[in-house]
Protein backbone atom coordinates (compact mmCIF):
# COMPACT_ATOMS: atom_id res chain seq x y z
CA UNK A 1 0.00 0.00 0.00
CA UNK A 2 2.82 2.36 0.83
CA UNK A 3 4.36 1.75 -2.55
CA UNK A 4 1.07 2.39 -4.31
CA UNK A 5 0.42 5.49 -2.22
CA UNK A 6 3.90 6.84 -2.92
CA UNK A 7 3.48 6.16 -6.62
CA UNK A 8 0.09 7.82 -6.55
CA UNK A 9 1.50 10.91 -4.83
CA UNK A 10 4.40 10.98 -7.29
CA UNK A 11 1.98 10.71 -10.22
CA UNK A 12 -0.16 13.49 -8.83
CA UNK A 13 2.87 15.74 -8.41
CA UNK A 14 4.00 15.01 -11.97
CA UNK A 15 0.50 15.77 -13.27
CA UNK A 16 0.37 19.01 -11.31
CA UNK A 17 3.82 19.93 -12.63
CA UNK A 18 2.78 19.26 -16.20
CA UNK A 19 -0.49 21.16 -15.84
CA UNK A 20 1.29 24.10 -14.19
CA UNK A 21 4.00 24.06 -16.86
CA UNK A 22 1.41 24.03 -19.63
CA UNK A 23 -0.49 26.85 -17.99
CA UNK A 24 2.68 28.88 -17.54
CA UNK A 25 3.68 28.22 -21.12
CA UNK A 26 0.29 29.36 -22.30
CA UNK A 27 0.42 32.52 -20.18
CA UNK A 28 3.95 33.38 -21.26
CA UNK A 29 3.33 32.70 -24.96
CA UNK A 30 3.08 35.67 -27.27
CA UNK A 31 -0.45 36.98 -27.81
CA UNK A 32 -2.30 36.30 -31.02
CA UNK A 33 -3.42 39.13 -33.29
CA UNK A 34 -6.81 39.55 -34.95
CA UNK A 35 -6.86 42.47 -37.37
CA UNK A 36 -10.30 43.42 -38.70
CA UNK A 37 -10.27 45.72 -41.74
CA UNK A 38 -13.48 47.41 -42.88
CA UNK A 39 -13.64 49.05 -46.32
CA UNK A 40 -14.84 52.66 -46.73
CA UNK A 41 -15.94 52.90 -43.09
CA UNK A 42 -16.03 56.45 -41.84
CA UNK A 43 -16.66 56.89 -38.07
CA UNK A 44 -20.36 56.36 -38.75
CA UNK A 45 -20.82 54.32 -35.58
CA UNK A 46 -22.78 54.90 -32.42
CA UNK A 47 -19.58 54.56 -30.35
CA UNK A 48 -18.05 57.37 -32.42
CA UNK A 49 -20.99 59.75 -31.98
CA UNK A 50 -23.37 58.73 -34.79
CA UNK A 51 -26.22 57.83 -32.46
CA UNK A 52 -28.69 56.99 -35.24
CA UNK A 53 -26.46 54.17 -36.52
CA UNK A 54 -27.16 50.60 -35.42
CA UNK A 55 -23.69 49.19 -34.69
CA UNK A 56 -24.14 47.11 -31.51
CA UNK A 57 -21.25 44.72 -32.07
CA UNK A 58 -18.57 47.29 -32.78
CA UNK A 59 -19.95 49.41 -29.95
CA UNK A 60 -19.68 46.46 -27.55
CA UNK A 61 -16.13 45.90 -28.73
CA UNK A 62 -15.32 49.58 -28.15
CA UNK A 63 -16.71 49.19 -24.62
CA UNK A 64 -13.99 46.59 -23.98
CA UNK A 65 -11.14 48.46 -25.66
CA UNK A 66 -9.85 51.94 -26.42
CA UNK A 67 -11.54 53.85 -29.25
CA UNK A 68 -9.32 56.36 -31.05
CA UNK A 69 -11.68 59.19 -31.92
CA UNK A 70 -9.01 61.10 -33.87
CA UNK A 71 -7.44 58.37 -35.98
CA UNK A 72 -6.47 59.45 -39.51
CA UNK A 73 -5.43 57.34 -42.47
CA UNK A 74 -2.37 58.20 -44.54
CA UNK A 75 -4.17 58.19 -47.89
CA UNK A 76 -7.86 58.63 -48.81
CA UNK A 77 -7.98 55.56 -51.04
CA UNK A 78 -7.95 51.80 -50.42
CA UNK A 79 -4.64 50.81 -52.02
CA UNK A 80 -2.24 53.39 -50.59
CA UNK A 81 -3.95 53.39 -47.19
CA UNK A 82 -3.55 49.62 -46.90
CA UNK A 83 0.04 49.98 -48.06
CA UNK A 84 0.82 52.12 -45.00
CA UNK A 85 -1.04 49.71 -42.70
CA UNK A 86 0.75 46.64 -44.03
CA UNK A 87 4.27 48.07 -44.47
CA UNK A 88 4.47 50.67 -41.72
CA UNK A 89 5.83 53.14 -44.26
CA UNK A 90 4.62 55.99 -46.43
CA UNK A 91 4.39 54.89 -50.03
CA UNK A 92 2.93 55.54 -53.48
CA UNK A 93 -0.43 57.28 -53.68
CA UNK A 94 -2.06 54.93 -56.20
CA UNK A 95 -4.15 51.81 -55.66
CA UNK A 96 -1.34 49.73 -57.19
CA UNK A 97 1.05 50.68 -54.36
CA UNK A 98 1.49 47.13 -53.05
CA UNK A 99 1.80 45.64 -56.54
CA UNK A 100 4.57 48.14 -57.26
CA UNK A 101 6.35 46.94 -54.13
CA UNK A 102 5.81 43.31 -55.24
CA UNK A 103 7.40 44.06 -58.60
CA UNK A 104 10.49 45.44 -56.85
CA UNK A 105 10.73 42.25 -54.81
CA UNK A 106 10.41 40.20 -58.00
CA UNK A 107 13.19 42.15 -59.72
CA UNK A 108 15.48 41.64 -56.72
CA UNK A 109 17.59 44.70 -57.49
CA UNK A 110 17.03 46.41 -54.14
CA UNK A 111 16.35 45.43 -50.55
CA UNK A 112 12.67 45.69 -49.66
CA UNK A 113 11.81 45.84 -45.97
CA UNK A 114 9.52 43.20 -44.51
CA UNK A 115 5.81 43.92 -44.53
CA UNK A 116 3.97 43.77 -41.20
CA UNK A 117 2.68 40.19 -41.68
CA UNK A 118 6.10 39.08 -42.96
CA UNK A 119 7.76 40.62 -39.89
CA UNK A 120 5.45 38.71 -37.58
CA UNK A 121 5.84 35.55 -39.66
CA UNK A 122 9.61 35.80 -39.26
CA UNK A 123 9.09 36.19 -35.51
CA UNK A 124 7.21 32.92 -35.11
CA UNK A 125 3.63 33.76 -36.09
CA UNK A 126 1.32 31.89 -38.42
CA UNK A 127 -0.07 34.55 -40.75
CA UNK A 128 -3.43 34.18 -42.47
CA UNK A 129 -5.42 36.70 -44.48
CA UNK A 130 -9.09 36.34 -45.43
CA UNK A 131 -11.07 38.78 -47.59
CA UNK A 132 -10.02 42.31 -48.43
CA UNK A 133 -6.87 43.05 -46.45
CA UNK A 134 -4.56 44.31 -49.16
CA UNK A 135 -6.12 46.22 -52.06
CA UNK A 136 -7.27 43.15 -54.01
CA UNK A 137 -9.42 40.74 -51.99
CA UNK A 138 -7.33 37.60 -51.82
CA UNK A 139 -4.17 39.49 -52.74
CA UNK A 140 -3.75 38.44 -56.35
CA UNK A 141 -3.67 40.24 -59.68
CA UNK A 142 -4.81 39.35 -63.16
CA UNK A 143 -8.03 40.12 -65.01
CA UNK A 144 -10.27 38.69 -62.30
CA UNK A 145 -7.82 39.14 -59.41
CA UNK A 146 -7.20 35.40 -59.09
CA UNK A 147 -3.88 34.94 -60.89
CA UNK A 148 -1.57 33.10 -58.47
CA UNK A 149 1.49 34.27 -60.42
CA UNK A 150 0.72 37.87 -59.46
CA UNK A 151 0.96 38.11 -55.67
CA UNK A 152 0.22 41.48 -54.09
CA UNK A 153 2.25 40.80 -50.93
CA UNK A 154 5.00 38.23 -51.54
CA UNK A 155 6.30 36.33 -48.47
CA UNK A 156 3.64 37.84 -46.20
CA UNK A 157 0.97 35.21 -45.60
CA UNK A 158 1.03 31.50 -44.89
CA UNK A 159 -2.49 31.59 -46.36
CA UNK A 160 -4.06 34.43 -48.36
CA UNK A 161 -7.66 33.40 -48.92
CA UNK A 162 -10.65 34.79 -50.75
CA UNK A 163 -13.85 32.72 -51.04
CA UNK A 164 -15.88 33.63 -54.11
CA UNK A 165 -19.13 31.66 -53.63
CA UNK A 166 -21.53 32.34 -56.50
CA UNK A 167 -19.66 35.53 -57.47
CA UNK A 168 -17.13 33.36 -59.38
CA UNK A 169 -13.92 35.30 -58.68
CA UNK A 170 -12.49 37.94 -56.30
CA UNK A 171 -13.22 40.83 -58.65
CA UNK A 172 -16.84 39.69 -58.81
CA UNK A 173 -16.97 39.57 -55.01
CA UNK A 174 -15.45 43.04 -54.61
CA UNK A 175 -18.28 44.81 -56.38
CA UNK A 176 -20.83 42.07 -55.82
CA UNK A 177 -24.51 42.69 -55.60
CA UNK A 178 -27.08 40.21 -54.28
CA UNK A 179 -27.06 36.50 -55.07
CA UNK A 180 -23.99 36.34 -57.27
CA UNK A 181 -24.69 39.40 -59.40
CA UNK A 182 -21.53 41.17 -60.53
CA UNK A 183 -20.79 44.72 -61.53
CA UNK A 184 -20.01 44.58 -65.23
CA UNK A 185 -19.84 48.35 -65.61
CA UNK A 186 -20.58 51.06 -63.08
CA UNK A 187 -23.08 52.75 -65.38
CA UNK A 188 -25.17 49.59 -65.62
CA UNK A 189 -25.07 49.00 -61.86
CA UNK A 190 -27.43 50.65 -59.39
CA UNK A 191 -25.59 52.75 -56.82
CA UNK A 192 -27.54 51.03 -54.04
CA UNK A 193 -29.56 47.88 -53.61
CA UNK A 194 -31.36 45.99 -50.86
CA UNK A 195 -32.49 42.39 -51.34
CA UNK A 196 -34.31 40.07 -48.98
CA UNK A 197 -32.23 37.24 -47.60
CA UNK A 198 -29.69 36.31 -44.94
CA UNK A 199 -26.09 37.50 -44.63
CA UNK A 200 -25.00 35.16 -47.45
CA UNK A 201 -27.10 37.16 -49.90
CA UNK A 202 -24.10 39.50 -50.19
CA UNK A 203 -20.38 38.63 -50.38
CA UNK A 204 -19.34 39.37 -46.81
CA UNK A 205 -21.31 36.39 -45.54
CA UNK A 206 -19.00 33.99 -47.40
CA UNK A 207 -15.89 35.93 -46.34
CA UNK A 208 -16.96 35.72 -42.70
CA UNK A 209 -17.56 31.98 -43.02
CA UNK A 210 -14.01 31.45 -44.28
CA UNK A 211 -12.63 33.67 -41.50
CA UNK A 212 -14.49 31.56 -38.93
CA UNK A 213 -13.04 28.39 -40.45
CA UNK A 214 -9.52 29.77 -40.28
CA UNK A 215 -9.99 31.07 -36.75
CA UNK A 216 -11.08 27.60 -35.59
CA UNK A 217 -8.06 26.00 -37.24
CA UNK A 218 -5.69 28.54 -35.71
CA UNK A 219 -7.12 28.28 -32.22
CA UNK A 220 -7.04 24.47 -32.29
CA UNK A 221 -3.29 24.55 -32.91
CA UNK A 222 -1.39 26.21 -30.07
CA UNK A 223 2.10 25.53 -31.41
CA UNK A 224 2.50 29.08 -32.71
CA UNK A 225 0.71 32.37 -32.10
CA UNK A 226 -1.40 33.55 -35.02
CA UNK A 227 -1.82 36.78 -36.94
CA UNK A 228 -5.25 36.59 -38.61
CA UNK A 229 -6.28 39.49 -40.82
CA UNK A 230 -9.94 39.58 -41.83
CA UNK A 231 -11.20 42.10 -44.38
CA UNK A 232 -14.86 43.05 -44.78
CA UNK A 233 -15.88 44.60 -48.13
CA UNK A 234 -18.91 46.65 -47.15
CA UNK A 235 -19.77 49.48 -46.99
CA UNK A 236 -17.85 49.87 -50.27
CA UNK A 237 -19.83 50.91 -53.36
CA UNK A 238 -22.28 49.84 -54.62
CA UNK A 239 -24.19 50.09 -51.35
CA UNK A 240 -25.80 46.65 -51.11
CA UNK A 241 -26.92 44.88 -47.93
CA UNK A 242 -29.68 42.47 -46.93
CA UNK A 243 -33.11 44.10 -46.55
CA UNK A 244 -33.21 43.46 -42.80
CA UNK A 245 -30.34 45.91 -42.24
CA UNK A 246 -31.96 48.59 -44.36
CA UNK A 247 -35.19 48.12 -42.41
CA UNK A 248 -33.41 49.22 -39.24
CA UNK A 249 -33.45 52.75 -40.62
CA UNK A 250 -37.11 52.88 -41.52
CA UNK A 251 -38.43 56.07 -39.96
CA UNK A 252 -35.06 57.00 -38.45
CA UNK A 253 -34.42 60.73 -38.72
CA UNK A 254 -31.03 61.43 -40.25
CA UNK A 255 -28.98 64.41 -39.10
CA UNK A 256 -28.48 67.27 -41.51
CA UNK A 257 -25.44 67.00 -43.77
CA UNK A 258 -22.73 69.25 -42.37
CA UNK A 259 -21.36 71.97 -44.70
CA UNK A 260 -22.91 70.52 -47.90
CA UNK A 261 -21.74 73.37 -50.13
CA UNK A 262 -18.96 73.01 -52.66
CA UNK A 263 -15.95 74.86 -51.20
CA UNK A 264 -14.79 78.12 -52.74
CA UNK A 265 -11.28 78.56 -54.03
CA UNK A 266 -8.67 75.91 -54.67
CA UNK A 267 -9.08 72.72 -52.61
CA UNK A 268 -8.89 68.96 -53.09
CA UNK A 269 -12.59 68.90 -53.93
CA UNK A 270 -13.54 66.56 -56.76
CA UNK A 271 -16.67 65.68 -58.70
CA UNK A 272 -17.34 62.33 -56.95
CA UNK A 273 -16.52 60.45 -60.13
CA UNK A 274 -16.63 56.97 -58.60
CA UNK A 275 -20.06 57.54 -57.07
CA UNK A 276 -21.52 59.51 -59.99
CA UNK A 277 -20.43 56.78 -62.40
CA UNK A 278 -23.08 54.39 -61.06
CA UNK A 279 -26.70 54.33 -62.16
CA UNK A 280 -28.45 57.05 -60.11
CA UNK A 281 -31.70 57.13 -62.09
CA UNK A 282 -30.80 60.64 -63.22
CA UNK A 283 -30.69 61.95 -59.64
CA UNK A 284 -27.96 64.01 -57.99
CA UNK A 285 -27.71 63.88 -54.18
CA UNK A 286 -26.29 67.40 -54.10
CA UNK A 287 -29.54 68.69 -55.58
CA UNK A 288 -32.10 66.18 -54.32
CA UNK A 289 -32.40 65.86 -50.53
CA UNK A 290 -34.67 62.80 -50.65
CA UNK A 291 -32.19 60.98 -52.85
CA UNK A 292 -29.30 62.06 -50.64
CA UNK A 293 -31.10 60.64 -47.60
CA UNK A 294 -31.81 57.40 -49.45
CA UNK A 295 -28.12 57.04 -50.27
CA UNK A 296 -27.24 57.67 -46.64
CA UNK A 297 -29.74 55.05 -45.43
CA UNK A 298 -28.21 52.46 -47.74
CA UNK A 299 -24.74 53.37 -46.52
CA UNK A 300 -25.99 52.98 -42.95
CA UNK A 301 -27.47 49.57 -43.83
CA UNK A 302 -24.06 48.49 -45.13
CA UNK A 303 -22.44 49.66 -41.90
CA UNK A 304 -24.90 47.57 -39.89
CA UNK A 305 -24.26 44.58 -42.14
CA UNK A 306 -20.50 44.95 -41.63
CA UNK A 307 -21.11 45.36 -37.89
CA UNK A 308 -22.94 42.03 -37.82
CA UNK A 309 -19.93 40.31 -39.41
CA UNK A 310 -17.65 41.82 -36.78
CA UNK A 311 -19.95 40.43 -34.09
CA UNK A 312 -19.82 36.94 -35.59
CA UNK A 313 -16.01 36.78 -35.63
CA UNK A 314 -15.64 38.26 -32.14
CA UNK A 315 -18.21 35.84 -30.72
CA UNK A 316 -16.27 32.94 -32.20
CA UNK A 317 -12.99 34.25 -30.80
CA UNK A 318 -14.60 34.34 -27.36
CA UNK A 319 -16.16 30.89 -27.79
CA UNK A 320 -12.75 29.36 -28.47
CA UNK A 321 -11.28 31.00 -25.38
CA UNK A 322 -8.54 32.56 -27.51
CA UNK A 323 -9.86 36.03 -26.70
CA UNK A 324 -7.93 35.85 -23.42
CA UNK A 325 -4.66 35.90 -25.32
CA UNK A 326 -5.49 37.87 -28.48
CA UNK A 327 -4.92 41.49 -29.41
CA UNK A 328 -7.84 42.70 -31.52
CA UNK A 329 -7.66 45.74 -33.80
CA UNK A 330 -10.60 47.13 -35.79
CA UNK A 331 -9.54 49.57 -38.49
CA UNK A 332 -11.37 51.53 -41.18
CA UNK A 333 -9.21 52.02 -44.28
CA UNK A 334 -10.33 55.63 -44.82
CA UNK A 335 -13.30 57.93 -44.42
CA UNK A 336 -16.06 58.70 -46.90
CA UNK A 337 -17.93 61.92 -47.71
CA UNK A 338 -21.71 61.65 -47.50
CA UNK A 339 -22.40 65.07 -48.99
CA UNK A 340 -19.99 67.15 -46.90
CA UNK A 341 -18.32 69.73 -49.16
CA UNK A 342 -20.67 68.43 -51.90
CA UNK A 343 -18.59 65.25 -52.22
CA UNK A 344 -19.90 61.68 -52.28
CA UNK A 345 -16.89 59.43 -51.87
CA UNK A 346 -13.28 59.47 -50.70
CA UNK A 347 -10.14 60.78 -52.48
CA UNK A 348 -10.09 64.31 -51.00
CA UNK A 349 -7.77 65.59 -48.25
CA UNK A 350 -10.63 66.94 -46.19
CA UNK A 351 -11.38 65.58 -42.73
CA UNK A 352 -14.25 63.38 -43.91
CA UNK A 353 -12.07 61.34 -46.28
CA UNK A 354 -9.22 60.83 -43.80
CA UNK A 355 -11.00 60.29 -40.49
CA UNK A 356 -11.66 56.59 -39.82
CA UNK A 357 -12.38 54.41 -36.78
CA UNK A 358 -9.64 52.61 -34.87
CA UNK A 359 -10.33 50.44 -31.82
CA UNK A 360 -7.73 48.35 -30.01
CA UNK A 361 -8.23 45.76 -27.30
CA UNK A 362 -5.59 43.52 -25.74
CA UNK A 363 -5.18 41.05 -22.84
CA UNK A 364 -4.69 42.71 -19.48
CA UNK A 365 -5.89 46.07 -20.73
CA UNK A 366 -6.56 48.43 -17.83
CA UNK A 367 -8.40 51.23 -19.66
CA UNK A 368 -11.34 49.27 -21.03
CA UNK A 369 -14.21 51.21 -22.51
CA UNK A 370 -12.36 54.49 -22.80
CA UNK A 371 -11.91 56.90 -25.68
CA UNK A 372 -8.95 59.02 -26.58
CA UNK A 373 -8.77 62.22 -28.60
CA UNK A 374 -5.06 61.81 -29.22
CA UNK A 375 -4.33 62.31 -32.90
CA UNK A 376 -2.83 59.14 -34.36
CA UNK A 377 -2.42 57.66 -37.83
CA UNK A 378 -2.64 54.28 -39.53
CA UNK A 379 1.15 54.13 -39.71
CA UNK A 380 1.17 53.62 -35.93
CA UNK A 381 -0.51 50.21 -35.97
CA UNK A 382 2.58 48.20 -36.99
CA UNK A 383 4.85 49.47 -34.17
CA UNK A 384 1.97 49.22 -31.70
CA UNK A 385 1.43 45.53 -32.42
CA UNK A 386 5.15 44.90 -32.08
CA UNK A 387 5.18 46.72 -28.75
CA UNK A 388 2.15 44.85 -27.40
CA UNK A 389 3.55 41.45 -28.40
CA UNK A 390 7.08 42.12 -27.16
CA UNK A 391 8.56 41.87 -30.65
CA UNK A 392 11.26 44.27 -31.76
CA UNK A 393 9.93 47.30 -33.63
CA UNK A 394 11.72 47.46 -36.99
CA UNK A 395 13.84 50.56 -37.48
CA UNK A 396 12.18 51.27 -40.83
CA UNK A 397 8.67 51.56 -39.33
CA UNK A 398 7.76 55.23 -39.61
CA UNK A 399 4.88 55.33 -37.14
CA UNK A 400 4.86 55.53 -33.35
CA UNK A 401 3.72 52.91 -30.87
CA UNK A 402 0.37 53.72 -29.26
CA UNK A 403 1.06 51.56 -26.20
CA UNK A 404 1.49 54.59 -23.94
CA UNK A 405 -1.81 56.08 -25.13
CA UNK A 406 -3.57 52.75 -24.62
CA UNK A 407 -2.34 52.71 -21.03
CA UNK A 408 -3.16 56.39 -20.44
CA UNK A 409 -5.73 57.65 -22.99
CA UNK A 410 -5.14 61.31 -22.03
CA UNK A 411 -1.59 61.04 -23.39
CA UNK A 412 -1.08 63.50 -26.27
CA UNK A 413 -0.83 62.12 -29.77
CA UNK A 414 1.15 63.46 -32.69
CA UNK A 415 0.64 64.93 -36.15
CA UNK A 416 -0.99 62.79 -38.85
CA UNK A 417 0.17 62.89 -42.46
CA UNK A 418 -1.86 62.10 -45.58
CA UNK A 419 -1.30 62.43 -49.30
CA UNK A 420 -2.68 62.00 -52.80
CA UNK A 421 -0.86 62.30 -56.10
CA UNK A 422 -1.55 66.05 -56.17
CA UNK A 423 -1.16 67.23 -52.57
CA UNK A 424 -0.20 66.29 -49.04
CA UNK A 425 -1.77 67.20 -45.71
CA UNK A 426 -0.88 67.40 -42.04
CA UNK A 427 -3.38 67.30 -39.16
CA UNK A 428 -2.56 68.63 -35.70
CA UNK A 429 -4.83 68.99 -32.67
CA UNK A 430 -5.74 72.49 -33.85
CA UNK A 431 -5.17 72.74 -37.61
CA UNK A 432 -5.11 70.98 -40.93
CA UNK A 433 -2.75 72.21 -43.61
CA UNK A 434 -2.85 70.88 -47.16
CA UNK A 435 0.06 71.65 -49.47
CA UNK A 436 -0.54 71.27 -53.21
CA UNK A 437 2.24 70.19 -55.56
CA UNK A 438 2.19 73.66 -57.15
CA UNK A 439 2.81 75.30 -53.75
CA UNK A 440 -0.74 76.43 -53.01
CA UNK A 441 -1.68 76.09 -49.33
CA UNK A 442 -4.95 75.39 -47.56
CA UNK A 443 -4.95 76.03 -43.81
CA UNK A 444 -7.97 75.28 -41.62
CA UNK A 445 -8.37 76.16 -37.97
CA UNK A 446 -10.24 73.40 -36.14
CA UNK A 447 -10.64 75.54 -33.03
CA UNK A 448 -13.12 77.78 -34.87
CA UNK A 449 -16.69 77.19 -35.99
CA UNK A 450 -15.64 77.34 -39.65
CA UNK A 451 -13.11 74.49 -39.35
CA UNK A 452 -12.46 73.25 -42.91
CA UNK A 453 -14.83 75.72 -44.52
CA UNK A 454 -12.49 78.73 -44.43
CA UNK A 455 -8.92 78.84 -45.69
CA UNK A 456 -6.93 80.99 -43.24
CA UNK A 457 -3.48 80.43 -44.76
CA UNK A 458 -2.84 84.05 -45.79
CA UNK A 459 -3.25 85.45 -42.28
CA UNK A 460 -1.30 82.66 -40.56
CA UNK A 461 2.04 82.51 -42.36
CA UNK A 462 3.95 81.37 -39.25
CA UNK A 463 1.63 78.39 -38.76
CA UNK A 464 1.93 77.54 -42.46
CA UNK A 465 5.74 77.66 -42.35
CA UNK A 466 5.84 75.51 -39.22
CA UNK A 467 3.51 72.88 -40.69
CA UNK A 468 5.39 72.86 -44.00
CA UNK A 469 8.51 71.89 -42.06
CA UNK A 470 6.61 69.13 -40.26
CA UNK A 471 5.18 67.83 -43.52
CA UNK A 472 8.48 67.88 -45.36
CA UNK A 473 10.42 66.30 -42.51
CA UNK A 474 7.92 63.48 -42.06
CA UNK A 475 7.57 62.62 -45.75
CA UNK A 476 11.29 62.85 -46.40
CA UNK A 477 12.27 60.57 -43.49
Amino acid sequence: MKIKKTASIFGTLVSLFLITSCQNAKVSSKPNILLICVDDLRPELSSFGANYISSPNIDSFAAEGVAFQKHYVNAPSCGPSRYTLLTGKYGPSGNNALFRRANKIKKGTEKIDDSMPEWFKNHGYTTVSVGKVSHHPGGRGGKNWNDSTEIEMPNAWDKHLMPVAEWEHPKGMMHGLANGQQRITSASTDVFQSEKGDDYTYPDGAITDEALKQLRLLTSNNEKPFFLAYGIIKPHLPFGAPQSYYDRYDGVELPEIAHPQKPKGKTTWHGSGEFMGYNRWGLNPNKNKDFADEVRRHYAACVSYADAQVGIILDELKRTGADKNTIVVLWGDHGWHLGEHAIWGKHSLFEEALHAPLIIQYPGMQQKGTTTNAIVETLDIFPTLCDLTGIEIPKYAQGESLKEILAAPNTPGHTAIAYTGKASSVRTSTHRMTLHKDGFVELYDHTTMEKENKNVAEENSEVVDSLKRVLNNRLLD
